[in-house]
């Protein structure tokens, strides 16, 4: 018994002096159940329970517009916005907007809409009660409202969002139809005891020429024409595999750190980096020479995983994944999140004094990362805390970067200020990896 009592005050001690170790095991598992339990919420809520942004572009100043304004704005699932980066929104701006990702959704009410609406409503009320009038009326142009969406948004909103509007223009168009009804009422029917007082034994109310249900036009005097917010030249493919392939590519490649990390702490414990650094050759060769290698295991994991996206996904009943038209921005995109990685790992291997400690810092910093920067979630599913924290992670840039490629179109401009921030970080890691080196050195640790 006293032996155990002395084992277990023995691993007590050497746990309470490896705090590193501690803070994984408290610290990381609670930030990754907070993360990860918000990020699924809000998943959950944008199938169609949370509030979606909807850029406003109310060009018709009558009373149809308005009453689509009011309404939508008395919507739960719908939060209108009428400004975009602080000025009132036109229509190039919201579409403009809404493809860049800075909202989901742009609705845009034409102008002349009332006016539309109530000639269509006066034609439908004529036809009920006179088939020249009827006949006349067919192939008129609908008035059209524009449901433009950002080409990332998932199906499940775009259905809620299309549902929503249509529902409130149906109620809109039956309120038209019937104050249309009651205005000309009066003159059909006493047109219709006239046409009918020639005829012996005829109720000139029941011989009005009511329509049937097959003679009435089939078409909504409202109309919602929806697509996609598209940059100017591009042909984006919006579904899973866009937005899984890029986003599952970055999360493989990120967790290149585990075994950087390992391989700095296996070859400074065993006494290797000790004689490595006594041979004649400069540090920073074998340095560039170790990280090379990871790099090009990164380059040739993101290929794998980009093959199968193309080529693989599609057998089993996928659409292929798509490039996009600009493969030299991909390209730059890729190798920039392929530094930071590397990057991270060359910081964790020189900060971090036990595999131990790595392979449970290592792992879980890049869940985290991930779930922050909308690896398993897309952003835009995310509650708005959540948003803002996603440009704190490094495949949070990457992930958008992809997707501006990928899905918007984009081209090296849209995506250079990502590349600059995943180098910025990559070069911030090297250098603190560094300055940590060159400490440890000095205090005889190397």
């Amino acid at each position: 018994m006293l032996r155990l009592l002395t084992t277990l005050h023995k691993e007590l001690l050497l746990l309470l002096r490896d705090w590193v170790g501690l803070l994984v095991l408290f610290v990381m598992p609670a930030v990754l159940v907070i993360v990860i339990t918000l990020v699924q919420d809000n998943a959950m809520q944008a199938l169609g329970q949370g509030a979606t942004e909807v850029v406003l572009v109310n060009e018709d100043a009558e009373a149809v517009g308005r009453r689509i304004e009011t309404a939508l704005d008395a919507v739960a699932g719908i939060e209108l916005v009428k400004a975009v980066r602080g000025r009132p929104a036109d229509r190039s701006a919201a579409l403009s907007a809404v493809a860049r990702g800075d909202f989901q959704v742009g609705l845009i009410i034409p102008a002349g809409l009332t006016a539309a609406v109530r000639a269509e409503a006066r034609q439908w009320a004529q036809a009920a009660f006179s088939p020249r009038s009827r006949t006349a009326t067919g192939g008129h142009e609908k008035a059209r409202l524009e449901l433009r969406f950002d080409p990332t948004v998932l199906g499940a909103v775009r259905s809620a969002v299309k549902s929503q509007v249509q529902l409130l223009l149906l109620r809109i168009e039956m309120e038209e139809k019937m104050a249309a009804l009651s205005h000309l009422l009066p003159r059909g029917l006493q047109a219709a005891g006239t046409e009918a007082s020639g005829l012996p034994g005829t109720d000139p109310v029941l011989e009005a020429d009511t329509p049937t249900a097959d003679q009435q036009d089939p078409q909504p005097l409202l109309v919602v024409a929806e697509d996609t917010a598209l940059s100017e030249g591009s042909t984006p493919v919006p579904n899973a595999v866009q937005q899984n392939v890029p986003a599952w590519s970055l999360f493989g490649i990120f967790f290149i750190v585990l075994p950087m990390a390992g391989s700095f702490i296996k070859e400074r414990r065993c006494g290797v980096q000790r004689r490595m650094l006594s041979m004649p050759v400069a540090y920073l060769t074998l340095a560039v020479g170790k990280v090379g290698a990871y790099m090009l295991v990164c380059c040739v994991q993101i290929g794998l995983i980009l093959a199968i996206g193309r080529w693989l996904l599609p057998l089993m009943g996928t659409p292929a994944f798509q490039i996009g038209p600009w493969p030299a921005s991909n390209l730059a995109v890729a190798l920039s999140a392929i530094a930071a990685a590397t990057g991270y790992g060359i910081l964790l291997g020189t900060a971090i004094e036990t595999y131990e400690q790595a392979s449970m810092f290592g792992p879980i910093s890049v869940v985290i990362a991930a779930a922050l920067g909308g690896i398993m979630v897309p952003v835009h599913a995310m509650p708005h805390v959540m948003q803002q924290l996603s440009h704190v992670s490094p495949m949070g840039w990457a992930q958008e970067a992809f997707l501006e490629l990928f899905v918007r179109g984009g081209g090296f401009g849209a995506v250079s200020g990502s590349i600059c921030k995943l180098l910025a970080f990559a070069a911030v890691c090297i250098a603190a990896a560094c300055a940590l080196f060159v400490r440890k050195r000095r205090q005889g640790k190397i």
